[in-house]
């Protein structure tokens, strides 16, 4: 009896719906705009500038 109580309220929607697909993209979006603007950053241009330069010798 338990389980097939379970079962039923596990079975709901599979995806996601309209809103929870806006949600998703604007956070992927701030997500990328904040790796964005670290990536650019002098200080970590500079860390990755010395790793190449250090890889090729």
């Amino acid at each position: 009896m338990m389980v097939q109580r379970l079962r039923r309220r596990l079975r709901g929607d599979a995806g996601m719906n309209t809103a929870e697909y806006a949600v998703g993209t604007i956070a992927a979006v701030a997500f990328a705009g904040l790796l964005l603007k670290v990536l650019t950053s002098s200080t970590v241009q500079s860390a990755l500038t010395a790793i190449i330069q250090r890889a090729l010798g």
